[in-house]
């Protein structure tokens, strides 16, 4: 194979080099390109347009493959734990007993948030989205960790802040939501592990003892793994464009946060529920709104089928189907929306135009079902994908930051008004 790429511009040629990756990726350097024949590429949205090289996820939305570090999704979920897979992403590897035996020790020891938090907590008032709320207690942070705003720090003081932020997440998020219902906040407790504690914090009032649903446990570490990366999405390009500048990792993850909240990024999971809603309210007739759905003359849209990486299945959507079966089961969810959840995916596994257009239930559709059953209001489903987002977004800065990939700095084709002269207002 040729190693290099020709373009041919007002009739000169170009030479350009071909990089590939380790899964046979091949890609055109165009980064001397404009330097050489003073022309732009334009890719709107950079939908063909690599970033960066990155080690930490592959993914192939063709053939429905995800892997971070090349462990199949698969395997991770199955067998792992969200904290392992966190230090695999952050890190690069599965750590051993013993170091993992420490990362969650650390982990444990900065779950406390200084009591100063609260104050900002109360200054939001109760209507507050919680996503503005998350993004604000972490942008916080920077004013109790001064430090951390120094561009040039030890790896060892950038490994703190690491621990400090995947440790103090969950109780960021777990307030969010209490303030939200109106409820006083519940400190976190490290005699749980990572998504009890959680849990507890979610759930329970500040006077009660909170005993922890192993299987709702179970399925929400699940749920955080298959959210743990996804490459170079919105939100992730958003925390690398960020720390390109060198922004502490507290400032790039709240942008990161910030980009997550989009209805077309990660409110996804709460346009599911608010579709089956509506669906409900109209009756619960699914075969209706599925005929709906194959009309390309409806406005309607089947929200939670399909996704727009993944051209055949979604390798997410199989494991946290059965975690969603299992939650049900365990906490008897007696529900209608769920049943017209339910009645959706029975007719899109066994109708012929969707499986022909593999249009089949994706993670967002499951996700958005395990939340409703847990009791958690649609507005804090975008929380949860950050909660479960956060590792791969931190592993995303620290790989940008050690590869001193410069400041990002994309380009653009002007449409404006040519140069004209300034008219004084008097004559305007």
């Amino acid at each position: 194979m040729s190693n290099t790429a020709q373009i041919t511009v007002d009739g000169n040629t170009y030479d350009l080099p071909l990089t590939e990756g380790s899964e046979q990726e091949k890609a055109i350097d165009i980064g001397a390109f404009r330097a050489q024949s003073g022309v732009i590429t334009l890719d709107r949205g950079f939908k063909n347009t690599g970033s960066c090289e990155s080690g930490i996820t592959f993914l192939d939305g063709e053939k429905g493959i995800l892997r971070y570090r090349g462990y199949p999704i698969e395997q991770l979920a199955d067998d792992s734990t969200f904290l392992e897979v966190a230090h695999l992403l952050i890190y690069g590897e599965l750590p051993g007993k013993d170091v993992l035996t420490n990362f969650e020790s650390d982990i444990s020891r900065h779950t406390l948030v200084n009591e100063d938090i609260k104050k900002i907590l109360d200054g939001f008032p109760s209507n507050a989205h919680p996503m503005g709320v998350l993004s604000s207690l972490i942008t916080a942070q920077t004013a109790f960790y001064p430090l951390s705003l120094e561009p040039n720090r030890s790896q060892e003081e950038n490994d703190l802040s690491i621990i400090r932020l995947i440790a103090k997440m969950p109780t960021f998020a777990a307030w969010a939501f209490k303030k939200k219902m109106g409820h006083p906040v519940v400190y976190p407790s490290n005699k749980l592990n990572y998504c009890g504690n959680f849990l507890q914090m979610m759930f329970a009032l500040p006077s009660e003892d909170y005993e922890v649903d192993p299987i709702v446990e179970k399925a929400l570490d699940k749920l955080l793994i298959l959210h743990a990366d996804h490459e170079q999405n919105c939100s992730t390009s958003t925390v690398r464009i960020v720390g390109s500048s060198q922004a502490s990792l507290w400032a790039s993850i709240s942008a990161g946060v910030n980009a997550l909240w989009g209805p077309l990024h990660g409110g996804a999971n709460q346009a599911v529920i608010e579709m089956l809603e509506n669906i409900k309210a109209d009756g619960g007739d699914t075969k209706k709104w599925m005929g709906k759905a194959k009309d390309k003359d409806d406005p309607f849209r089947l929200m939670g089928f399909g996704h727009r990486v993944y051209k055949n299945f979604d390798p997410r959507a199989k494991i946290i189907k059965k975690a969603a079966d299992d939650v049900l089961d365990a906490l008897g969810v007696v529900d209608p929306i769920l049943d017209v959840a339910k009645g959706l995916e029975e007719e899109a596994l066994s109708d012929q135009y969707f499986v022909d257009r593999k249009l089949y239930p994706n993670v967002d559709f499951y996700s958005g079902i395990i939340y409703r059953a847990l009791g958690i209001p649609t507005e804090m489903f975008t929380v949860m994908f950050a909660l479960g987002r956060l590792p791969g977004w931190i592993a995303q800065w620290k790989e940008m930051r050690e590869k001193g990939e410069p400041i990002g700095r994309p380009r653009q084709v002007y449409t404006g008004a040519n140069e004209r002269d300034y008219v004084s207002l008097s004559k305007r």
